[in-house]
């Protein structure tokens, strides 16, 4: 009986308020799934809601809104605008509009269907929301929100809390905003009010644990993907942020780096299957493949994508990123060069030139490959190691002066990754591309000997760098029959260094048999000192029989001090 009364209290209420309740469920339905990030899910009951209820604006919004967060903004424009003309005072899509806008890098047009959500808004705090979340989108490669565009959502969501402070939804965007620039107890404010508000929301719990994550409070964090597990044990989301969690804590723990990508891989397989396992899915699982540097799967991943016939074309990008990793570089070529024939020219981004030149190097298209680089650079700055594989390139080419023009780049702005290599390869590049016919050629020395005297001060006792540094200014001396005697303290510490390792080998040998003769040379023509020349002469000549120097010296004293 109690079931039957029930089953009669549910369709009295279907009578009583019509078929607009199943509707309302199955737009709440929608928002859950687009929470839990199965957006193939409400992609799918959305399209069915815009059809069957086509007066209501906010299907369209909503549906529109899952494609930005599948990174088709056309698509989600054409929906917005759908909604628009459901409802020419829709504040949600108009907030779309914005959102799309500024996908699209059109900040006066964000800036203006801001506006116009906001002064249609009245008292919903939901387009406040939207608005401040489409300021949160990210725009730039690395995924970070710009200062400013935290500042306008901070702004517009403050706006929307004074209207409704219980807006659990708009009170985890807030915090967002003030964890994107790094104001943590504000974040932390917001989400516990939320979680407050609505102990039974994962998203709060998740949202403090990311808050954790950027703090390195690795258990913190870990706990609260645990809590927000134990109110939903299939929402998704917390499963991706601990996985990426889990990424960030092997960066910062060496000892459990292994076993912390391992979970993370883990976790991440556990959120798809918790998610609609549609492209979109896979495309993001490829983006977390990337972070963690598993470019093997990421290559399987991305090439099962391909078969499919209705694929995104990022698809192509991974296929390249992964084939460069693996040392597949003609499949790399080919899949890099038909993601730029097929993507729309805004969604390549710097690090597909990076990625472009990377692989034309490595097919034997040098100098197509380092002016694909340079593109990267002009469109990304940051990327300072590039021009280490500049450098390199172009050394390899024996294009010494531009090779060490792009070390020299390294050295300047590499920051904390410049390495004191770079410093030496500089310096011998500069010392290569000496070419005393060019007006520049006294700059090139003055470069290189700089670049190997921060070697001597970093590591004095490398002793390759005071070598250097003295064939560097052995070049400066202008008259031979004159000698100044620029490179003597540098080609005596070079030996001083060197023969207190012991026996030194063939190729330390020839060095040494140089710095002697040098020294010979500078003793016999410099300061007249006969028995200094013949000693360093006969050193030179005992390292290395051969020496040209050596020879001409005993040649010229009659064969006198012969070695045994």
């Amino acid at each position: 009986m109690k079931m039957i009364s029930k089953i009669a209290k549910a369709s009295l209420g279907l009578v009583f308020l019509g078929s607009s309740s199943v509707f309302a469920q199955s737009l709440a339905d929608a928002k859950k799934a687009i929470d839990a990030e199965q957006y193939q899910k409400a992609e799918s009951m959305l399209k069915t809601l815009t059809t069957t209820q086509p007066t209501k604006d906010e299907n369209f919004f909503y549906l529109g809104w899952v494609y930005i967060k599948q990174d088709y903004a056309d698509s989600a424009k054409v929906v917005f605008n759908k909604g628009i003309a459901a409802n020419p005072k829709s504040a949600l899509n108009y907030a779309g509009l914005g959102a799309v806008a500024r996908l699209d890098k059109d900040n006066s047009g964000a800036t203006t269907n801001f506006n116009q959500a906001v002064a249609l808004a009245g008292k919903d705090a939901k387009p406040y929301t939207y608005v401040g979340l489409s300021y949160l989108l990210p725009t730039t490669t690395d995924k970070k929100v710009a200062p400013a565009d935290a500042d306008a959502a901070i702004a517009v969501l403050t706006k929307g809390k004074a209207i409704n402070a219980k807006d659990v939804d708009l009170l985890i965007a807030l915090g967002d905003a003030y964890r994107s620039v790094l104001k943590s107890n504000e974040a932390y404010s917001n989400y516990s009010d939320a979680s407050t508000l609505d102990p039974k929301n994962p998203a709060a719990k998740v949202a403090t644990g990311v808050l954790y994550k950027f703090a390195n409070n690795f258990d913190g964090s870990e706990q609260q993907f645990k809590d927000a597990l134990a109110i939903n044990a299939n929402y998704g989301p917390a499963y991706r942020e601990w996985a990426e969690t889990d990424l960030r804590w092997s960066l910062t723990d060496p000892k459990m780096a292994s076993a912390k990508i391992k979970e993370a891989v883990d976790h991440y397989k556990q959120y798809l299957s918790l998610t609609d396992q549609s492209v979109e899915s896979q495309m993001r699982y490829a983006d977390f493949l990337i972070l963690a540097g598993d470019y093997k799967t990421l290559q399987q991943v991305a090439t099962d994508l391909s078969k499919s016939a209705s694929t995104n074309a990022r698809v192509y990008r991974y296929l390249a990123y992964a084939a460069y990793e693996n040392k597949d570089y003609q499949n790399g070529l080919t899949a890099i060069n038909t993601w730029f024939q097929k993507a729309d020219p805004k969604r390549i981004i710097p690090r597909d030139y990076l990625y472009q030149g990377r692989l034309q190097m490595a097919t034997g298209q040098d100098s197509v490959g380092i002016n694909t680089l340079k593109k990267a650079l002009e469109l990304d700055s940051t990327q300072t190691d590039v021009y280490g594989e500049i450098a390199k390139a172009l050394y390899h080419q024996k294009k010494y002066e531009q090779a060490g023009d792009a070390y020299r780049q390294v050295t300047l702005k590499a920051g904390r990754n410049v390495k004191l290599t770079d410093y030496f390869y500089e310096g011998i590049s500069y010392y290569f591309g000496y070419d005393e016919k060019k007006p520049n050629a006294d700059s090139l020395l003055v470069r290189a000997d700089s670049a190997f005297s921060y070697v001597n001060q970093k590591s004095p006792t490398t002793a390759d760098g005071y070598l250097y540094r003295a064939y560097v200014n052995d070049m400066k001396e202008k008259d031979r029959n004159n000698i100044n005697g620029y490179a003597k303290p540098f080609y005596e510490k070079y030996i001083e260094l060197v023969t207190a390792k012991g026996a030194p080998d063939e190729k330390a040998k020839k060095s040494l048999a140089n710095a002697y003769a040098y020294l010979g040379t500078y003793y016999e023509y410099k300061e007249k000192d006969d028995a200094k020349a013949t000693e360093n002469f006969t050193k030179a000549r005992e390292n290395d029989p051969t020496n040209k120097q050596a020879v001409a010296f005993f040649q010229r004293k009659g064969g006198a001090g012969k070695s045994k």
